[in-house]
């Protein structure tokens, strides 16, 4: 039985923690953890990247719960299988079954996150007659679910879509072929997305200036130098959260001041995390 009062988990765990502690009823948080420590939880099973769960409430019949993220799509698994295998490290690690330090980083360089920004992002429904989500019984879910990171954390993908198995079969390919194996449909889409691009590019190159060509001085305008009127490519933007969950505080160190004790600057952790997570939000264009 876990005690959830863990001094040093994984860095991963600990993410996984700081987004349970980002939920503002902390009293359904206790409810839940005890939940969890007094092994209410009955089982939890995966169907895939889906969570299904018995825990038993006050009612003789367990109550059914099922919990799951969006999982990522081939195409964004290829891209990270790839990534993956151009670090030795992440190939080396990952081969022996253990988690490298900055995996998030590979997520986050294809324009992904690895965790969910927030609690909204976890799809979970529980069949107790509490209309509040997370109820206890899904948030002793949460919290088992962190016990079984840090024993495993391939679970982290499974949620995300991919089996163990399936991320070590693509390292081993890439690694020996030198090409991910992807569903054949994926792979036309691919192939067409590259088609266009070359047709974009042809374009470019036939409005550029032709070789041998006098070239034309253009005058600068200072006023005018760091505008672009041009629409921005959505796929070269990319938004995520800071790669090791840093605020500002964990920055700048300490306060300066006697009242900074360590509820005060409880307090202002929260606040900050809350801030980056409404920060992030905005700039997705999502509703908190």
């Amino acid at each position: 039985m876990q005690s959830y009062e863990i001094e040093t988990p994984p860095w991963w765990v600990q993410r996984w923690i700081d987004l349970l502690n980002s939920y503002r009823f902390k009293k359904r948080l206790e409810r839940a953890r005890k939940y969890a420590k007094e092994g209410n939880v009955l089982s939890i099973e995966f169907e895939g990247p889906q969570v299904l769960a018995r825990v038993q409430g006050t009612e003789p019949e367990p109550y059914r719960v099922s919990l799951s993220i969006d999982p990522f799509t081939d195409e964004d698994w290829g891209y990270v299988v790839e990534t993956m295998a151009q670090e030795c490290i992440y190939s080396a690690q990952l081969l022996a079954g253990e988690m490298p330090e900055n995996i998030e980083q590979v997520f986050t360089a294809n324009g992904l996150s690895l965790f969910p920004f927030t609690l909204s992002d976890i799809h979970s429904k529980c069949s107790c007659p509490d209309p509040q989500n997370p109820c206890k019984h899904i948030g002793a879910i949460y919290y088992q679910l962190g016990d079984r990171f840090s024993e495993d954390p391939f679970v982290l993908f499974q949620l995300r879509g991919r089996t163990k198995a399936q991320i070590l079969d693509d390292l081993r390919r890439l690694r020996s072929t030198g090409s991910v194996e992807l569903k054949p449909e994926k792979k036309a889409e691919i192939e067409s997305k590259s088609s266009q691009s070359e047709v974009k590019s042809s374009r470019l190159d036939d409005n550029q200036q032709n070789e041998g060509e006098p070239a034309v001085s253009v005058p600068i305008k200072l006023e005018q130098f760091w505008q672009y009127e041009e629409p921005l490519d959505p796929s070269l933007v990319v938004i995520t959260p800071p790669p090791d969950n840093r605020t500002v505080l964990d920055v700048l160190g300490t306060i300066p001041l006697a009242a900074a004790d360590s509820r005060v600057m409880q307090y202002f952790r929260e606040v900050y995390q809350l801030v980056s997570q409404q920060a992030m939000m905005s700039a997705l264009n999502r509703e908190t």
